[in-house]
């Protein structure tokens, strides 16, 4: 019997963003993208924006108990938080975010050197937690100054200052992508193809799938939340595919 993965092949997780006072005076998260997998966020408490650059524009979507809000890869988002907000997220392709889908917008020099970059969006494993907390703040602020320089670069050029981070952040993950591969193969394209094939005996007039029936339960991460990009997270333990 197959264990099924967590329906659609996603993952959730629980965040309480961040809520140190940042520049312009609010809390928030680090602003960063991801290239190949959508984000969605269920807003569960507070108040606070997500603020969203795409090749349409800038964007500012409020956040409040009951929005929903997702985007697709190469969305650079910012998590404001007005007061108390938290939020369901909802990750595509569960395993590459883990895996490194997520490019933080630091400063171009940063971006150009993929030692300079891992260093500066690694954390460290151990330490106390205000140690980890203080490393979490400055790569927030680091990801902050670029950034700003984004968001000038945008004023100046226009889309073209978007597709210049986009192709930066290629570089910064094309070493990884033969891994996310076959990490996808065995969870996401795994279970479409499984669904295809129980549609096919269900047209048959065939069970298919259903005689695989099983229940999974998420194993809580215990201890204190971990350090997000944008805020504590509360993450649970998926069930490990085997890679081909």
């Amino acid at each position: 019997m197959t264990s099924p993965l967590f329906p659609g092949g996603v993952a959730v997780s629980g965040l309480q963003v961040y809520d140190g006072e940042t520049q312009g005076g609010h809390g928030g998260g680090s602003p960063h993208l991801h290239t190949v997998s959508s984000e969605g966020y269920v807003v569960t408490a507070g108040s606070g924006e997500v603020h969203t650059i795409t090749t349409a524009g800038r964007a500012i979507h409020p956040l409040d108990p009951g929005e929903v809000v997702w985007f697709s890869p190469g969305t650079v988002h910012r998590l404001v938080n007005h007061g108390g907000l938290e939020l369901v997220v909802v990750m595509q392709n569960a395993g590459l975010p883990e895996a490194g889908d997520a490019v933080l917008t630091f400063p171009s020099a940063v971006l150009d050197d993929p030692d300079a970059y891992a260093a500066a969006a690694t954390l460290p494993a151990e330490g106390t937690e205000d140690e980890r907390a203080a490393a979490a703040r400055g790569r927030r602020d680091l990801a902050l100054r670029g950034y700003t320089e984004l968001l000038a670069a945008l004023e100046e050029r226009g889309p073209a200052a978007l597709t210049e981070l986009h192709e930066r952040a290629v570089r910064l993950v094309q070493p990884k992508v033969e891994h996310w591969q076959r990490l996808w193969s065995a969870t996401v394209e795994a279970e479409t193809a499984r669904t295809r094939e129980a549609l096919a005996r269900l047209a048959d007039g065939m069970p298919g799938l259903m005689a695989e029936a099983a229940v999974r339960r998420g194993e809580r991460h215990d201890g204190p939340r971990g350090f997000g990009m944008c805020g504590r997270l509360q993450t649970w333990e998926w069930p490990a595919p085997p890679l081909r």
